[in-house]
């Protein structure tokens, strides 16, 4: 047996409380396994100490399993009747057995062996205090990432001073053009039309740029976008529609013009702001240049974005109240934490257990583009934006060399990484304000509504960027934020593809198994640039989803009712085209 291949911990993803009643076990192995049982019972059965009885445990085979690269997940879920467990494996080869426990593998002789201490793996005691709960409402929501400056100005008469005319193509970083809060107000009619039931919005909080990640006031609701009174109108009106709002908290750093900075700034190590910040030259604070020569740390290397010390008291108390207050003024529904993976994994805790008993179900979510199963262990963040799904999907459509066996193993990575509840929750997109626009990747429709159907159909909750809707195309920072073309809409191509985006929320809000967690991967298509997979909800209706990658034409087995699709006719799909439909039980 490859013992290499196997991996078992009771610990993060491998064997976790799912609610107060289920034990979710995983297990990895090499391929070269075929069967695997768990042996598992309280751990008292026999006994405080086992006494003169042997500990035997309940023998159940594990039959869920998902394909790795170079591994196999295996997964059950258990109902310790006492919210106690012990358990060990027994792993079959074509030729071998063997027994794995915490301490190794034992052959059946070693594991009957008279008096030897079997070393079980153990889960003492599934405590509900610990339980990892994630709102249950997310999963359900259809999200809408707006970047304010560049969605819709409802004060047109109102203008500012310095604002560029709204217009269509290429924006710079150093534009204004006077997008608002009232414009997202009076735009809220056609988003629950489209089928939204979630707002995104990057900063709103003052400061000094159009993108408002360096936050000047963390207090006050920028006057380029309204005022407290706006926001609250909005977040009221939106919850009137059915639609949740989440915004954007700037906390790993600051604006150069944030006021303790200024103290900082003044005053230097004097300053009783002096622990806010992670300043190693006090000498050459106020130098203006990037921040390589390590004065300071900073956001990257963005010296108007000075790091903010959150292991610090007393920053962990003031970014609790700033949240409090955003929560009991604007009554929003998420925070979603920029450059979440930088802030202290103190003051993440400090900050949860705040917010928490504020509003249980407010949604918490980590800027992570990387496995961020530490911050994902129930005390942190509910979620993560899911941009290893993103990538994953991208380079399978970018690299034509890949089998559909290499999409499989990527959604099972992603998959795997985490625990059941915050894969229910977790945050897909295919495009953000910080990476190239999906359409322009391709440039190429087929591949662009190919892409949504994966989207729409994975666990998690789906979120589309402004303007997804019309395929509204933008490269990379500061491209990707580009004017909402609002006249363009009415064109006859663009109602073509709003309609086609409202059957695909319309498809992701009707069915159950769109929004299931259970997903497996029949491979019943020789052709190996056809994805195809099944999603199955809790009452055992199919979907699925069936994706032609090549070049050639692909003959559908079976009927089922047609969901969406693209370039199928009679059977038969074409290169690049897309079929999602529904098989019942």
């Amino acid at each position: 047996m490859e013992f290499t291949g196997v991996y078992h911990k009771t610990s993060e993803q491998f064997s976790y409380a799912q609610n107060e009643e289920e034990l979710v076990v995983n297990l990895k192995t090499g391929y070269d396994v075929r069967r695997v049982f768990i042996h598992y019972g309280d751990p008292f059965e026999a006994g405080i100490l086992g006494g003169k009885e042997k500990w035997v445990g309940k023998r159940e085979e594990i039959v869920y399993k998902k394909r790795l690269l170079h591994q196999i997940w295996w997964t059950t879920t258990l109902r310790p009747a006492y919210k106690r467990c012990k358990y060990y494996f027994e792993l079959h080869t074509d030729t071998e057995v063997w027994y794995y426990f915490e301490d190794g593998f034992l052959t059946e002789e070693q594991l009957g062996l008279e008096g030897r201490m079997l070393q079980c793996f153990t889960v003492p005691w599934m405590n509900p205090a610990d339980v990892n709960r994630t709102p249950d409402w997310v999963n359900e929501t259809v999200w809408y990432q707006i970047f304010p400056d560049r969605f819709c100005n409802g004060k047109p008469e109102d203008q500012q001073e310095g604002l560029t005319p709204w217009r269509l193509g290429p924006v710079t970083n150093e534009e204004r053009f006077g997008g608002n809060l009232e414009g997202i107000r009076q735009r809220l009619g056609y988003l629950q039309d489209l089928g939204i039931t979630g707002i995104y919005l990057n900063p709103i909080m003052e400061a000094e740029s159009n993108h408002k990640y360096d936050t000047k006031d963390y207090t006050k609701i920028d006057p380029a976008f309204g005022d407290e009174r706006t926001m609250r109108l909005l977040v009221s009106e939106a919850h009137e529609r059915g639609i949740k709002i989440m915004v954007d908290a700037v906390f790993n750093h600051c604006g150069r013009k944030f006021g303790p900075w200024l103290d900082v700034q003044k005053k230097g190590r004097e300053s009783e702001y002096a622990d806010w910040f992670m300043v190693q030259n006090w000498e050459e604070l106020k130098k203006r240049a990037d921040t390589r020569d390590g004065r300071f740390y900073s956001f990257a290397f963005a010296d108007g974005m000075p790091k903010l010390n959150t292991n610090s008291e007393q920053v962990i108390r003031y970014f609790c109240k700033v949240c409090e207050d955003w929560v009991r003024s604007y009554e929003i529904d998420g925070i979603r934490f920029d450059v979440g993976n930088e802030v202290s994994h103190r003051f993440l805790k400090r900050l949860r257990e705040h917010l928490k008993s504020l509003k249980p179900d407010i949604y918490l979510l980590g800027e992570i583009w990387h496995d961020a199963s530490q911050w994902l262990q129930g005390d942190e963040y509910d979620s993560v934006m899911n941009y290893p799904l993103m990538s994953g999907i991208h380079d399978f459509f970018l690299d034509k060399s890949l089998g559909k066996e290499a999409f499989e193993y990527m959604v099972n990575r992603c998959y795997t990484m985490y625990m059941q509840q915050n894969n229910n929750v977790m945050f897909n997109l295919l495009d953000s304000h910080d990476t190239e626009r999906l359409m322009n990747r391709f440039k190429d429709l087929d591949i662009f509504y190919q892409q949504l159907a994966v989207l729409f159909t994975m666990p998690g909750s789906p979120c589309i960027y402004y303007g997804t809707e019309i395929a509204l195309e933008g490269g990379h920072d500061p491209d990707c934020r580009r004017c909402m073309p609002w006249e363009e809409l009415k064109n006859e191509e663009n109602q073509k593809r709003i309609e086609l985006m409202k059957e695909l929320i319309r498809m992701r809000k009707t069915h159950q198994s769109c929004r299931s967690l259970y997903f497996h991967f029949p491979n019943e298509y020789e052709n190996r640039r056809c994805v195809e997979y099944v999603k199955l909800d809790e009452a055992g209706r199919k979907l699925e989803v069936i994706l032609n990658c090549s070049e050639e034409k692909l003959e559908i087995h079976g009927t089922g009712e047609v969901l969406f699709s693209r370039n199928y006719q009679e059977g038969r799909l074409g290169p690049k085209g897309t079929l999602v439909r529904s098989l019942g039980i």
